[in-house]
């Protein structure tokens, strides 16, 4: 199958399972650096994750700029996206949500860390961006490619980068990769926020999260998963 069409079917995927498991309500999205130039990606117009269909994905250059001059409207976000894949060159794909069980730690000294083996994709350090240290009083979106960027030197070489009162932007090596990450890390948080009620916690250690996480983005289980999120969220027909 074409990679350009697959791209777009992907993004249509990513948006349906983040939205079938929670992660997603009416806001958050997700997009795809474009196969073949980098200066691109795939990214939604502006629509709840639930209802993206095939018709609503539209290419961007990293600047935010529809290449195609489509006028409908985009999601004033999408600079968060544009500007993890200019700092980025090895990320492929890109999700921001606002998962409730992550907002605790993006407002409190607690540091969200892995503690199960299946949140190991988020990374040892998760490190807490406020738009308020840069940009004052804000409404904590980001709207522009200068709070884009602020965001992307935060994140640095991380997988994620939690937003202070607001959510979380995650960086994948493919659209699996990170669409693992962003349904674990809820959970992940969950499990945390249960474990410190009860006393000290103990986390996964650096060797631990380097010996789950550095498996491959086309591993055959990481595929496994995307097959079974596709499934559940009834899109399984846009599989390649």
């Amino acid at each position: 199958m074409d990679t350009l069409g697959q791209a777009a079917r992907d993004v249509v995927i990513g948006n349906r399972i983040l939205a079938h498991e929670g992660v997603v309500d009416a806001y958050g999205h997700i997009s795809v650096r474009h196969p073949r130039d980098p200066g691109r990606y795939f990214l939604s117009r502006s629509r709840a994750p639930e209802l993206v269909e095939l018709g609503d994905v539209i290419e961007y250059d990293l600047a935010g700029n529809a290449v195609s001059g489509d006028t409908r409207a985009p999601y004033l976000e999408r600079f968060i996206h544009g500007a993890i894949y200019e700092a980025r060159p090895d990320i492929q794909a890109v999700v921001h949500a606002h998962a409730e069980a992550v907002l605790p730690f993006t407002i409190s000294p607690t540091p969200l860390q892995p503690v199960m083996h299946m949140a190991s994709f988020i990374g040892a350090r998760l490190p807490v961006w406020d738009i308020r240290d840069r940009f004052g009083a804000t409404n904590l979106l980001v709207v522009n490619m200068a709070q884009g960027r602020d965001l992307a030197r935060t994140l640095g070489a991380e997988r994620v980068v939690l937003m202070r009162g607001h959510g979380f932007s995650a960086a994948g090596r493919s659209l699996p990769e990170v669409i693992r990450m962003a349904v674990y890390m809820p959970v992940n948080a969950r499990v945390l926020l249960e474990a410190l009620r009860l006393g000290e916690v103990k986390a996964l250690s650096p060797g631990e999260i380097e010996a789950h996480s550095s498996m491959r983005p086309d591993d055959p289980s990481m595929r496994r998963s995307w097959e079974y999120w596709a499934a559940r969220a009834g899109c399984a027909e846009l599989l390649k």
